[in-house]
């Protein structure tokens, strides 16, 4: 019954006309931005967080939230019509999406996406509108050492499960964390590393660093890679599932949206895995696997339930620890703080409505992801052939002015041009910046836990190792690492997560 009323209390604040019309405008722009290949979803909600500064918390949050998981489902479009994933998760639904329709049975592969991933994104809400509430909870009751412990963990295990170079990755956190200690010391007020600039004192802008890095960086590296899109399935028809087609998908949409609601909550690219998990499921478990990488439309159900339902349940470590499961997740942290919130256990209790009206919209937003997603495949199409070169500089001016609306500084408009360059340099490095903006988001709170468990040790370095659980989630990040460096590990690692240029 506490559920229903708490659930009762969601939607009645989801269900304003002011929240309603965000979430609409979160979704497509999700969609739009999943369905042009070259943005994504980290980047445009970095370029619209100063956007966000005058809405209220919850109408801010639930429209990053709709982009996000909005993005889930626009990725599919262009994996199956023109073989180019517009989200990584959406990679290896390109498999046999695209196959689908070259085959003539476009239709049926975008049904197929749209459907599994509103199953999916419904049942992976309720996982977390379930679940979120004790974990908040047991969260209340971690001290300062099991609290950094624990952000420890959060860290080794997104390097882990991020592709790419563990040692690269490592050093992506350092940095991270280095950019974080810039400004004023908490304790004693002495400016650090602000190079006598007093626009540092108060620390990076993390908008400033968030736009650089994901969104100019982004761009440079689509410019130099982007070519022409051909867009091959000029018109869809056929929007509907046969019998057949809907009793091929029924377990696997089940077993993608288990696979999915659990893999989601792990930090790193928990959703990218379990889309890959799920095709491996399907195709070892399928009585035909000769079909897969030909047309099969179990490769497309399985991996499209699994991913929107892990972007689901990524918002679980999010709002119950404070811990983000990817870059995304550390951009609504940081839309959190813009608002004056610290994210973490306490908002349940402090902010009741933010946090069921959240979930809540997820519910009203998958709804209206499917009215738009199958009647409007004729406009996404069309989308297909913006050319990038046009779209870019749009882009730029807008989160340069949004930036500078923030506090009318246009020392953090220079910022962004300076970690646009840091960032590009990065990825052409073979650096994976997500790492980087985990580190800076986190740095700050792990500072103020290392700080505080040595006060209350008397500066005992011991506590961390001494206290069981603390022991046992630093013991499980080592863990982590470990087992992320042994060669068949990584091997299989860099084959799951490998990015489409």
């Amino acid at each position: 019954m506490e559920l229903l009323s708490h659930l009762a209390l969601g939607f009645e604040t989801a269900f304003t006309i002011q929240n309603l019309l965000w979430c609409f405008v979160g979704v497509l722009l999700g969609t739009l931005v999943g369905v042009l290949p070259g943005i994504g979803p980290t980047a445009t909600i970095a370029m619209l967080l100063p956007i966000t500064f005058t809405f209220s918390p919850v109408t801010a949050l639930i429209m990053l939230a709709g982009i996000y998981y909005g993005a889930q489902y626009g990725g599919s479009t262009t994996a199956i019509l023109i073989n180019l994933p517009g989200e990584s998760s959406s990679a290896v639904t390109a498999i046999d999406g695209y196959q689908m329709a070259r085959k003539g049975r476009a239709g049926p592969a975008l049904a197929t996406a749209a459907l599994g991933s509103f199953f999916a994104g419904s049942f992976a809400t309720l996982v977390l509108a379930v679940a979120a509430p004790p974990l908040a909870r047991v969260a209340l009751n971690f001290g300062a050492a099991e609290y950094f412990s624990l952000l420890v963990l959060g860290l080794l295990v997104s390097i882990s499960l991020a592709h790419g170079s563990v040692l690269k990755a490592l050093g992506m956190i350092a940095l991270g964390l280095l950019l974080g200690t810039i400004g004023q010391d908490v304790t004693s007020g002495t400016p650090r590393y602000t190079m006598g600039y007093q626009e540092l004192f108060g620390g990076v802008n993390f908008v400033s660093l968030a736009v650089g890095v994901f969104g100019v960086a982004e761009i440079f590296k689509n410019l130099q890679s982007m070519s022409d899109r051909e867009v091959g399935v000029s018109r869809v028809t056929n929007l509907w599932l046969t019998r057949d087609d809907l009793r091929r998908i029924a377990m696997p949409v089940l077993r993608g949206t288990g696979l999915g609601s659990v893999l989601g909550i792990l930090p790193g690219g928990g959703h990218v895995l379990a889309s890959f998990a799920s095709y491996a499921a399907e195709k070892r478990l399928s009585k035909n696997p000769q079909e897969f990488g030909h047309g099969a439309i179990e490769g497309v159900a399985g991996p499209e339930s699994a991913n929107n339902a892990a972007a689901q349940t990524s918002f679980i470590p999010l709002l119950t620890l404070g811990i983000p499961a990817h870059p995304v997740m550390a951009l609504i942290i940081g839309a959190f703080i813009l608002q004056g919130i610290t994210p973490g256990p306490t908002v349940i209790e402090d902010q009741p409505a933010l946090f069921w009206g959240i979930i809540a919209s997820m519910w009203i937003g998958n709804i209206m992801l499917v009215i738009l997603n199958l009647p409007l495949i004729g406009l996404w199409v069309k989308m297909l052939t913006i050319p990038y070169r046009v779209l870019f500089p749009a882009i730029v001016v807008f989160a340069s002015i949004g930036c500078y609306s923030i506090d009318g500084n246009p020392f953090d408009v220079y910022a962004i041009a300076v970690f646009g360059v840091l960032g590009y340099v990065l990825i052409r490095l073979g650096c994976e910046p997500a790492p980087l903006l985990l580190g800076f988001v986190l740095g700050p709170l792990l500072e103020e836990n290392l700080r505080r468990a040595m006060i209350i040790s008397h500066g005992d370095p011991t506590t961390f190792v001494t206290r069981p659980l603390s022991a046992t989630l630093l013991a499980l990040g080592l863990m982590c690492i470990l087992v992320a460096a042994l060669p068949h590990i990584r091997r299989k690692r860099n084959e799951v997560f490998v990015e489409e240029d």
